[in-house]
């Protein structure tokens, strides 16, 4: 790769792309609720989010100093996150934290770089992420699920015009904001009903004395604040 490719490809990335207009935002949003809120489509696009869940949990787990071991999607949509370190302290605190929180805010942040018109960025850096997860993978279903969807972003990154960049970015975008809000009203349902006893929110109860249900608000105010910041950011607000 000469001097002039190499400027060109980073022009490209940092640089900003036009937005979309406002029907293409709206029609990508109306897309991301087709596939959140009905119960059938849900259990297939939850996936998703859990990549988004495990990959939380996985990074701050390494920003924290701790060992991360190994990540396991399995498919029913649940997942497991190992690493060693201290089964105590601030950092085991902010990797159990950072499960549940982790979809909405990554929607945040793209959220961001959409709103500043950087399109190009967001999907590469997002093919970044998921291409660092699937090194941690430990299981097929896992590695399938990554291999598939680090595969799509690499096609629409690489060979889709500006147009489907554009709203392919924003119904990405819209759907960590509104998927990574049903989950925690999932866990709130489940443990209502005395499941799920072992969830981020009892365990960060374990790890901090603080009931569960504090953690479960904590979840719910990350996931709905982002939506609302999220939101107006993508739509010009």
């Amino acid at each position: 790769m000469d001097s002039t490719t190499a400027t060109s490809l980073w022009d490209e990335l940092v640089g900003t792309q036009p937005e979309p207009d406002l029907w293409v935002v709206i029609a990508t949003l109306v897309a991301a609720l087709a596939v959140i809120v009905p119960h059938g489509l849900w259990r297939l696009s939850r996936n998703a989010i859990t990549i988004a869940h495990e990959g939380g949990h996985g990074l701050v787990a390494l920003l924290t100093g701790r060992t991360l071991t190994g990540i396991r999607l399995h498919s029913d949509t649940s997942g497991l996150t190992v690493s060693r370190g201290k089964p105590y302290g601030l950092g085991m605190i902010l990797t159990a934290a950072a499960g549940y929180t982790a979809p909405p805010l990554l929607g945040l942040g793209g959220a961001a770089l959409l709103g500043s018109g950087r399109i190009t960025l967001l999907l590469w850096l997002a093919t970044a992420l998921l291409l660092a997860m699937l090194v941690m993978i430990r299981n097929a279903y896992g590695a399938l699920t990554m291999v598939l969807t680090g595969g799509l972003f690499v096609l629409v990154s690489w060979l889709a015009g500006p147009q489907v960049q554009a709203a392919f970015a924003y119904a990405v975008v819209w759907f960590l904001l509104l998927g990574g809000v049903r989950p925690a009203f999932e866990l709130q349902s489940k443990r209502a009903r005395g499941g799920a006893g072992d969830s981020d929110a009892d365990q960060l109860s374990r790890l901090t004395h603080a009931p569960a249900g504090v953690w479960l608000f904590l979840f719910h105010a990350v996931s709905l604040c982002s939506l609302i910041g999220g939101g107006r950011w993508l739509l010009g607000l």
